[in-house]
């Protein structure tokens, strides 16, 4: 463990360090990319086999973190996320290891190239330090798979992380990694966020390229950055965004200025600005309302004014049954993502996975109806969503211009994150108002519901903020005021600090 005792001696501070402060350590000589790659191989070696949020470790990983120190030592800095090691979802393509999407079905699939955003990554300077488990196929919100098992929260181990990047969500809050990637179609980046006290954004439709990441919804579907705290996300999205020629979402961003997200980490954001609680998505959770009524309080002390509106046209169920395009949009989609990996993937299609009888039972009767529509692109019904969905998208815009709204705030899940047993799922999630309009939305944490016998902190609750399209440096803002007013992150208390030498724990 030379690295990692090499880094106890020069003082360096890992465990709950940001981006920004790991950074700087190496800058000053204090840390080097090894020792901090070294570190966290040797919390996953220690505590993953409880979590089980890992589906991959780099088994390069210690290697690459060299390469990275030699470059550093010799002036050649790649990026903003230099010697970084960050974990990736599951469902995004990597030349050097396998994307299983979590299944069972695609164990050996092995993709030819980097997905868009990974590519961006690696040419910042990060370090991918494995890929994590999520819900099979990122089709629902309990963070289950054939190919990974069931991850748990690290807060109360009878409980999801939420889904379905809760293997990211697991691994960032345990300490596992310094920040890392989700996918969010519905609620995934921000349910995870919400359910282990993380930072989650959901970008702007079109920001982030979904390019080789395993898909759901071509409507919904985007990637986005999960971290601890707002700078670090606001630092992955800034390397993130960009315009991709293979995705045609991006098009909207391609005469458009690249923005620096981290500019926007200035406190002071709430003072003038009007903030609308949306009431009739709020549920009837104590514990989550209870959270709800602290952050209004602290955003009045910043100097924001609430207001409270009842939108009928984002009522939740309402969302779910009404402008949920999945279960025309995964098959031809999921059909296509497979053609594109072309001999990498052991299927060829969504018929084949389906036929191998190989994925996780409760995706079964989900997949058997959708393979079971006929031209599901052209079917009324679902031509008749992408039009509500972009009347909804308008009605939204011009409601905030029309009411002066700067932004929407909400909890992102209307209850507490649900045992690993609930037959339900993962329910009441209020990302749905983001994903199906296409707009951006930051989950922040909001707090923690009361301690019990299995969460000694309590479960964590998330709070969210949406607005306008590439509204992202204002919502950084804002999250960033509310998190340093806040202090709300705490580390789970299941996966302390602790000196791994003395036991002779080798990464």
């Amino acid at each position: 463990m030379t690295a990692l005792m090499s880094a106890g001696k020069s003082k360096a501070r890992i465990f709950e360090s940001s981006a920004f402060e790991q950074l700087a350590q190496m800058e000053q000589g204090v840390l080097t990319s090894e020792a901090l790659t070294e570190y966290y191989l040797t919390r996953i070696k220690v505590y993953d086999g409880v979590l089980n949020s890992f589906i991959t470790v780099n088994p390069k990983a210690l290697e690459e973190a060299r390469r990275l120190d030699n470059e550093r030592r010799a002036g050649r800095i790649r990026g903003p996320l230099h010697g970084l090691p960050i974990v990736l979802k599951d469902n995004y393509d990597t030349c050097d290891m396998p994307t299983t999407s979590g299944a069972l079905a695609f164990k050996d699939l092995r993709p030819k190239h980097d997905a868009f955003t990974v590519k961006k990554l690696r040419d910042a300077g990060a370090l991918i330090l494995g890929k994590t488990n999520l819900t099979e196929l990122a089709r629902h919100g309990m963070s289950i798979s054939s190919m990974g098992g069931q991850t748990l929260n690290p807060y109360d181990l009878t409980r999801t992380p939420g889904g379905s990047s809760g293997g990211t969500g697991a691994a960032v809050a345990a300490n596992f990694a310094v920040m890392g990637t989700g996918s969010d179609t519905m609620n995934s980046i921000r349910s995870p966020s919400s359910a282990c006290s993380l930072v989650g954004i959901r970008p702007t439709k079109g920001l982030v390229s979904r390019s080789g990441i395993c898909p759901c919804s071509d409507w919904q579907d985007t990637g986005g950055p999960i971290a601890r705290c707002v700078s670090d996300a606001a630092l992955m999205l800034s390397v993130m965004a960009g315009y991709d020629p293979e995705d045609q979402s991006t098009e909207i961003i391609k005469d458009r200025p690249h923005e620096d997200y981290t500019q926007a980490l200035k406190e002071g954001a709430f003072a003038g600005r009007t903030i609308a609680v949306i009431t009739n998505n709020l549920g009837s959770c104590p514990e989550v309302l209870k959270a709800v009524h602290d952050a209004v309080r602290d955003i009045e002390k910043l100097g924001a004014r609430i207001i409270e509106c009842d939108i009928p046209q984002l009522y939740l169920p309402k969302l779910i049954k009404e402008h949920d395009v999945q279960e025309w949009e995964q098959v031809p989609d999921l059909d296509r993502y497979l053609a594109q990996e072309g001999d990498a993937a052991p299927v060829k299609n969504t018929q084949e996975y389906f036929d191998t009888g190989l994925m996780t039972p409760t995706l079964v009767e989900d997949f058997r109806k959708k393979l079971s529509i006929h031209d599901p692109l052209h079917q009324p019904e679902y031509l008749a969503r992408l039009e509500k969905n972009k009347q909804l998208r308008e009605f939204v815009i011009e409601y905030m211009q029309k009411n002066k709204i700067d932004a929407f705030m909400y909890p992102l899940q209307q209850v507490l994150a649900v045992k690993t047993t609930e037959p339900k799922g993962q329910y009441g999630r209020n990302g749905h108002m983001a994903s199906v309009t296409g707009l951006p939305a930051i989950d922040v944490p909001g707090g923690f519901s009361k301690p019990d016998a299995s969460a000694p902190l309590g479960v964590p609750v998330g709070i969210e903020f949406m607005a306008e399209p590439f509204s992202e440096s204002k919502l950084i803002a804002l999250a960033y005021s509310f998190e340093k007013e806040t202090h709300h992150r705490r580390s789970p208390v299941a996966f302390p600090e602790l000196d791994f030498s003395s036991i002779g724990v080798e990464p």
